[in-house]
């Protein structure tokens, strides 16, 4: 439980369907695609041979061409996403308050394209043919370190790795900096640059992509039979997380309120989720605890939802198992089957979704539900988007490694 109430007042997305927010939740309100087939790399070679890329974005144009070459496109992704959320917050950043001012960006992965072209380029020319700028570019923290010292942040500093509930993680924790007293507003979320042919190749070789290379835009799809696999995706989402009373204060607009985070491990298997559901279960009570509520209370779960064989079943168990017969009345639906999955960035862009999802009474659809898996028998809002009341929304997020987290978001209902 928070003991200073947490809400959120600025977003910021880059992703495959969209480089705002206001365009990419148009787009999942729609039941829209971002997946196609691969554009910029030879995929002759494999089995995988579609994904989620972010598009029409320029760093050029955002940051400069000296300071865009300094930066892997993840960190590219995460400051432009920074820029929109802290515009949209509003907030005024002076010496009287950067001291207060926290940034807590994840990402799973170093930065991959940096690290791949610094490789080739050590193996080509030697020693001297590796950039003096290598380093920066591809540490694991680049992105956090690079929005802190832009925006001249000096609160925490941090970058936390969790695999695909990194995002729900990186929102979690720094909701506890500022409910312990250490800031009263975060920069949080998530940014994900493992989506290059290195990265395409690790994940074909697991068989854990779909390979419906024909109907890139058909290929996620969660929960339902005829799913392969998951569709690989790559863009950065980030939410501004303050203080109730700071954010009252300055009479910033409220998009929601934060009010449970739960986080357990299977302790099971590197790469499959526990098949019971038990480890996501405990996440699930976990949150539901912490925001000191029941089941009752939620309105629409936005699911992990891969579009894997394991993890939709297991998932689906989990919700079963803690939501017994209520489990069959509550929306539960996956942006994943747009958006793909943006591994360890899904999270922080789907508590976004979540969000909006509250802000407009609109449930998003799970698309491609064509032939419901027979193992996953619960209300997943197939295809087409539902108008509904909306108050609390649960956000699950689990990933490689047995990390599972569970986020509660509340619509804001004021001060009292």
């Amino acid at each position: 439980m928070f003991h200073r109430r947490i809400v959120v007042t600025g977003l910021g997305i880059i992703s495959p369907v969209g480089n705002d927010v206001e365009t990419a939740w148009a787009a999942i309100r729609q039941g829209k695609s971002g997946i196609d087939r691969i554009q910029g790399w030879d995929v002759t070679d494999f089995h995988t041979q579609i994904g989620g890329q972010v598009k029409d974005f320029d760093p050029v144009v955002l940051f400069g061409r000296r300071e865009a070459r300094r930066m892997d496109p993840m960190t590219q992704w995460a400051l432009a996403a920074t820029g929109q959320a802290l515009a949209d917050s509003e907030l005024n950043i002076t010496d009287d308050n950067r001291e207060r001012i926290a940034v807590l960006i994840g990402t799973g992965s170093n930065g991959l394209t940096a690290t791949t072209e610094g490789v080739v380029a050590f193996h080509e020319r030697g020693p001297r043919g590796v950039s003096p700028v290598l380093t920066p570019m591809m540490m694991p923290d680049g992105p956090a370190a690079k929005v802190s010292i832009d925006y001249g942040l000096q609160g925490p500093n941090m970058q936390l790795a969790s695999a695909c509930a990194t995002g729900n993680n990186s929102i979690g924790e720094a909701a506890h900096w500022i409910d312990r007293g250490l800031v009263d507003v975060a920069v949080a979320g998530a940014t994900e640059g493992g989506f290059v042919p290195f990265g395409l190749a690790s994940f074909d070789n697991l068989k854990a992509l779909s390979r419906r290379n024909d109907e890139p835009q058909k290929a996620s799809r969660p929960f339902d039979a005829e799913r392969d696999g998951f569709v690989m995706s790559q863009g950065a989402g980030v939410l501004i997380l303050e203080a109730l009373d700071h954010a009252v204060a300055r009479g910033a607009r409220i998009y929601g309120e934060l009010t449970g985070y739960g986080l357990t491990s299977d302790a099971y298997h590197m790469t499959a989720p526990d098949e019971t559901g038990r480890g996501a279960a405990r996440a699930i009570n976990m949150a539901l605890n912490d925001a000191q509520i029941t089941v009752d209370d939620i309105d629409y779960i936005n699911a992990h939802g891969t579009s894997t064989p394991f993890n939709d079943r297991s998932e689906t168990l989990a919700v079963k198992a803690v939501f017994g017969e209520t489990a069959y009345t509550v929306p539960m639906s996956s942006t994943k089957s747009m958006t793909g999955h943006l591994m360890s960035a899904s999270g922080a862009v789907e508590a976004i979704f979540s969000l909006k999802a509250i802000e407009d009474q609109f449930i998003p659809p799970t698309i491609n539900l064509e032939n419901p898996d027979p193992d996953c028998d619960l209300d997943y809002v197939p295809n087409i988007g539902r108008e509904k009341a909306i108050d609390v929304v649960m956000s699950n997020a689990f990933g490689f490694g047995g990390h599972n987290v569970v986020l509660i978001l509340r619509k804001y209902h004021g001060e009292s």
